[in-house]
């Protein structure tokens, strides 16, 4: 029975061209092509008019779908091609390689056999270990071909003979030019990298083919990749060997299931790390859909993308870049322009040389910006189904570029938005990440939204926890709530739960903080969950969300926080102070974000008593008394009495080097407008001795690090005074004479970022 194979590149024009030319001729009753058997049912959609490439068949293991494996597919692609044809003329299609469950029980074995390893060798002494010699990684069989030929790789090679000289009426001659290059290759054994997996693959596809025989096809057609052409060709021959081949393939139990998702150019282009990647499928595309004078429909294109850049591009400009692109393959030699040959032109009549514009041809056309669409009919887990139900209703399109929107919190369609992104963040389905927000108000958020194919896995992975996005983010802090026993854990999964309006967890999730917070002693626990609560306490004004119980909680909270902080800070290194700083501070924040004078009296009377308390470290200690003096509940002269006990000569330089960086807390306008303070810092740098100097150097300049530039500039200018007498405060500060008119035009700005 005759077969016919051919050889191909797996995204090449002038293999599809001479795909679509040979099957024309042959008028085969069954089409095999490469690709694993589990694809052979979506397949039949190819020709479907909502399946528009570039698209993916993406097949997965049921049990765990990260494990899963994409065969993308672009209009060009011969595989694409040969589908159209047997699906439009009703001919029996088939994909023929070695079956995806396998690949995915291989890759396991694998897996386990490396970790296995890894363990061996950690218990094995290094010198225990031979030293064995490197490696050494086949090359890529066409580079030989392309050595012998004078061209710069196998990939130029195969582009110059098999892809760009197309011409019809000789795709017979063509597939025969493949098969002998690489049946030559192959002769001589020159090795592909994947050479080892080939074995198995080639082995499988020959069973099929004699399955396909054995059902009494008469005219079958192999499309499958060049390397594997020539070895295809001996199906009678191998029938035994193959046999005993597939036989130490592993048994699996794994099951798969395959849908069509949609793909990007980008990750079609080799530079995405996809192995049978192209350089220019914006380019390939483009000579696909336009075969005659693609050199001026192409040029013409890259003129308005340079216009959109408001770049000056004329017609003239255009027909001159055809005339020198044609010029330079005439050089050449070559019959036909090629994309090099349009790029030089490109360079040297509209970008003027500069290689930076070129970029943007290469972003926007020779890759392209594309992205396909699959049927809504296809099928799918129902938490895809969900998905692409509420992206289409909140107008959220899947696109291949990155896209911000800006959210406005009163608008409802943008509050449902808000609502949908944030579920998808705890589902960990990276498709929108917030960014910061021009707007300052909490009724605004921005997210940028790019959507790449591989999300599609992440949705498919948390199928199980519901059948929508709502339910199944709904299980994930279920999940993570049954394991938990920090507070302030649960106050995180509380502030990513309210913007998301989970309401049916909410309840459990407070009443689980509320618990722990009454047996909890760990007071770094409860401070650690302090702020996002109050944080979340918010959200009742800008969602209409009941949060009347969390108040209850939060003043709780902060209560208990006061009476066990003096003993929380009783004791602690450098390392645990240095967490203890940075959590008073923040607690310190929260209280005044929710504003109620009989909370900031409970705080500040716990810092009262720890100010007071021995055995503290001093950068809390001048951590505290900072913020006591900001909150103007230290008077000036029990602020003075501080400074001159912690600064005092007697004391250990590092623990006054410490308590200074407590005290400036980030900030350094109080050394530029307390000269009294300054004056206070100054005597005691200078009385340190240079060796004690420089073992605080690290510490000071850690404080002063902290501070804004113009802060730093202002000190470094004080400095050079030295220490500040009344004459320099009265020079320093006078003031120039308020001009009441401009200092009016600031009103209008304030008034708009404070929303009055």
């Amino acid at each position: 029975m005759p077969i016919t194979i051919l050889g191909i590149r797996h995204h090449g024009v002038g293999s599809a061209k001479n795909v679509a030319e040979r099957l024309e001729q042959l008028c085969p009753d069954m089409i095999l092509i490469e690709g694993p058997p589990e694809i052979t049912e979506a397949l039949a959609l190819v020709g479907h008019t909502d399946l528009k490439p570039p698209v993916s068949v993406m097949i997965y293991n049921t049990e765990n779908p990260r494990q899963s494996s994409f065969y993308p597919f672009a209009a060009y692609s011969p595989e694409w091609v040969a589908a159209v044809y047997a699906n439009k003329n009703n001919i029996p299609l088939r994909a023929m390689d070695l079956p995806a469950a396998i690949g995915f029980q291989i890759d396991t074995l694998k897996q386990q056999e490396a970790q296995a390893m890894a363990e061996q060798k950690s218990e094995t002494e290094e010198t225990d270990t031979p030293i064995l010699p490197p490696k050494i990684s086949p090359r890529d069989p066409l580079g030989y071909l392309a050595e012998v030929s004078g061209f710069s790789s196998g990939e130029a090679f195969w582009e110059h003979h098999f892809e760009k000289n197309y011409i019809k009426n000789n795709a017979t001659d063509h597939f025969e030019a493949v098969a002998l290059a690489m049946g030559s290759l192959r002769e001589q054994q020159v090795l592909s990298s994947l050479d080892e997996e080939n074995v198995y693959r080639e082995a499988y596809m020959r069973e099929v083919i004699r399955k396909a025989q054995n059902e009494l096809y008469s005219n079958i057609v192999v499309i499958c990749g060049a390397w594997h052409a020539p070895v295809l060709q001996e199906v009678d021959k191998s029938a035994k060997a193959d046999t005993k081949i597939l036989k130490a393939l592993p048994k699996t139990k794994i099951k798969v299931l395959a849908t069509w998702i949609p793909w990007t150019n980008q990750r079609l282009s080799i530079h995405s790390g996809y192995g049978a990647g192209i350089y220019s499928p914006g380019w390939f595309e483009h000579i696909w859909k336009i075969p005659d004078d693609y050199d001026l429909h192409w040029l013409t294109k890259v003129a308005d993308v340079f216009r959109k850049k408001n770049v000056d591009i004329s017609t003239a400009h255009i027909i001159e870049a055809v005339r020198l692109a044609e010029s330079l393959a005439a050089l050449r030699n070559f019959p036909k322009v090629s994309l090099e040959e349009l790029n030089e032109a490109t360079l040297a009549v509209m970008c003027m040389g500069d290689a930076i514009m070129l970029n943007l041809v290469r972003e926007e056309l020779i890759i392209g910006k594309k992205l396909g669409k699959v049927p809504v009919d296809i099928p799918k887990v129902p938490l895809q189904e969900d998905f692409e139900r509420t992206i289409k209703s909140l107008r959220l399109p899947l696109t291949a570029n990155a896209k911000q929107y800006d959210l406005d919190l009163r608008n409802e369609n943008d509050l449902k938005r808000s609502i949908f992104l944030h579920r998808l963040e705890i589902l960990e389905i990276t498709w929108a990440k917030r960014v910061d927000s021009r707007s300052k108000g909490t009724f605004k958020e921005s997210w940028k939204l790019e959507w790449e194919p591989e999300m599609m896995i992440s949705i498919i992975d948390k199928a199980f926890f519901g059948n929508t996005i709502q339910t199944a983010a709904q299980q994930v802090i279920k999940n993570q709530l049954e394991q938990e026993t920090s507070v302030g854990k649960v106050a995180e999964l509380i502030q990513k739960t309210i913007p998301a309006e989970l309401f049916e967890i909410i309840g459990v999730l407070l009443n689980k903080v509320d618990e722990l917070a009454t047996i909890s002693a760990d007071i770094m626990d409860l401070m650690f969950a302090y702020p996002p609560l109050v944080q979340v306490s918010r959200y009742g004004n800008v969602r209409k969300t009941d949060l009347s119980m969390i108040q209850g909680i939060v003043d709780s909270l902060i209560t208990k926080i006061a009476i066990g902080l003096p003993n929380a800070c009783y004791g602690l290194d450098e390392v645990n102070a240095e967490k203890m700083f940075q959590k008073i501070g923040q607690v310190n924040q929260a209280v005044q974000l929710n504003d109620k004078p009989e909370i900031d009296q409970i705080w500040m009377d716990a810092l009262s008593k720890l100010l007071k308390k021995t055995g503290v470290n001093q950068l809390i200690k001048g951590c505290t008394c900072r913020l006591l003096l900001d909150a103007q509940y230290l008077s000036e002269e029990e602020t003075d009495r501080q400074l001159y006990y912690s600064l005092s000569a007697n004391n250990d330089p590092i623990e006054v080097a410490a308590w200074i960086e407590g005290f400036l807390k980030g900030s350094g306008m109080i050394l530029i407008y307390d000269n009294k303070l300054w004056n206070l810092i100054y005597r005691w740098v200078v009385q340190i001795q240079e060796d004690v100097f420089m073992e605080l150097l690290p510490i000071l300049r850690r404080t002063f690090s902290k501070f804004e530039y113009a802060e730093r500039r202002q000190i470094g200018e004080k400095a050079k005074a030295g220490i500040i007498t009344d004459d320099y405060a009265s020079t320093s500060n006078t003031a120039e004479e308020l001009d009441e008119k401009r200092a009016e035009m600031v009103l209008p700005v304030l008034e708009m970022l404070m929303g009055i």
